[in-house]
């Protein structure tokens, strides 16, 4: 049997708040397992819109509806109203994901100034960026976090040796086909990387025909055709919301095609670490997504 781990990556307040709970209600009734990792600083989605001059972004957020996904008030968040502290007001909902059996991560500090930088700055600012988030998950959760899940699938160097540094065996930070262990200045990390190995229902929604009431049948297309472990990530923004129906549709259609829906914890005890290829940190393009992020050479 394949396993499908399931990792959800949320951005925003309105996504802890109202999407956490939404999801969890869905998870089990597919008893699936879920790997959630939390935005714990400030939300300030509105500075994202900067990103109106980046090559390619205009066609994308085309494709997508931004403010019925994410809400006119999130949007203005950071230009318009003060940015809240999301690991303060959602915690409660945080937890509740934990409570229910799921495991829990860091995604970030604060989502859009860590997309929108972390490649061009220094190790001064990323480490104080993603001990902000370590700390504060521990605020909110009483103890160290397992696992990380980059922003946007954006990281440096000295992220990578972060992730060393606090101990983690695994995280989730690139895009890819298979888990392997990266290696930063020709020095192999002692963490495993398992990139996101199928697309984001976002990345397929207006492409040859998808749509949002069949772009799941796209994604079932895949995991039939190669019947292996996947990884698979979805926003609480997204699939927590106005594309709830569609990954409900995905959930049924994954069982069916007899697939076991895990957390990256279980799906990581499932690996052979001597069976690993070391690889370099590589940047590069995802079909779909604008702009460049991590990716297995």
């Amino acid at each position: 049997m394949a396993r499908i781990a399931l990792k959800v990556d949320v951005d925003t307040l309105r996504g802890t708040r109202e999407g956490v709970p939404k999801l969890l209600s869905m998870l089990s009734s597919a008893r699936a397992q879920a790997t959630f990792l939390y935005s714990l600083g400030p939300d300030h989605t509105g500075w994202a819109l900067r990103r109106v001059f980046r090559p390619g972004f205009l066609k994308k957020v085309s494709r997508t509806s931004v403010v019925s996904l994410y809400g006119v008030r999130t949007l203005m968040y950071g230009v318009l109203l003060p940015g809240p502290d999301i690991g303060r007001k959602g915690a409660a909902e945080m937890r509740a994901a934990r409570a229910a059996g799921h495991e829990c991560g860091i995604h970030t500090w604060d989502h859009v100034y860590w997309q929108d930088n972390v490649r061009g700055r220094d190790a001064a600012w990323t480490r104080r960026q993603m001990q902000n988030a370590f700390d504060r998950y521990v605020d909110i959760f009483g103890e160290a976090p397992p696992t990380h899940g980059a922003a946007g699938w954006q990281m440096n160097d000295e992220a990578f040796r972060q992730i060393d540094d606090w101990g983690m065996a695994y995280a989730s930070d690139g895009r890819g086909v298979t888990p392997y262990i990266p290696t930063v200045d020709g020095v192999a990390c002692r963490h495993v990387q398992m990139p996101t190995t199928l697309p984001t229902l976002d990345e397929l929604i207006g492409v040859d025909g998808c749509t949002e009431d069949n772009v799941h049948e796209a994604i079932l297309r895949l995991t039939d055709r190669d019947p292996r472990d996947h990884i698979f990530t979805l926003h609480t923004e997204l699939e927590g919301g106005k594309l709830a129906p569609v990954f409900e549709k995905l959930l049924a259609g994954w069982r069916a095609q007899g697939h076991e829906l895990v957390s990256m914890a279980t799906w990581y005890r499932h690996l052979d670490r001597s069976t690993l290829p070391q690889l370099p940190v590589t940047w590069g393009e995802i079909e779909g997504r604008s702009g460049e992020l991590i990716i297995q050479p």
